[in-house]
């Protein structure tokens, strides 16, 4: 995973502000957004008691924060990714050399999990494909 200027940026401010680990970071300008993804254990950390720790790194990028804690288990880390939607199950598959993940959720929970114009599901399949080295994710 290749990390730009404003993203390790974000992630030194974000570390030395909440104590928290960064595993990655992706900066999203046209949504105006960071997302963060946490190390496993540090999710408390990260946002502080009451939010403060999250509200205080919000005020000074001046940008959206969205965190998902990682997970060296691929199954459990697209779970993080999808909350708040319920999982359903993770079926993994590989073929021609392509790793895909299929994800089942609830028919009604569908819309949540694809996003507004598909935002969710693309965030997904990045952040997928740079931590976890999967090429694609389907809900069905």
């Amino acid at each position: 995973m290749k990390l730009d200027t404003e993203g390790i940026r974000c992630i030194g401010v974000f570390e030395s502000l909440t104590g928290a680990g960064v595993k990655d970071c992706v900066v999203d300008n046209e949504e105006d957004k960071v997302i963060m993804v946490i190390k496993k254990g540090d999710m408390g950390l990260a946002i502080g008691k009451d939010g403060s720790n999250i509200n205080k790194v919000k005020k000074l990028l001046r940008k959206e924060i969205e965190l998902v804690e990682h997970s060296s288990d691929i199954k459990e880390f697209i779970e993080n990714l999808f909350r708040p939607t319920y999982v359903k199950s993770v079926e993994l598959m590989t073929k021609n050399n392509k790793s895909c993940a299929n994800v089942e959720v609830f028919n009604k929970d569908k819309g949540i999990a694809i996003g507004r114009n598909g935002e969710k599901i693309k965030r997904v399949k990045l952040l997928v494909k740079r931590n976890q080295d999967i090429d694609n994710v389907i809900i069905v």
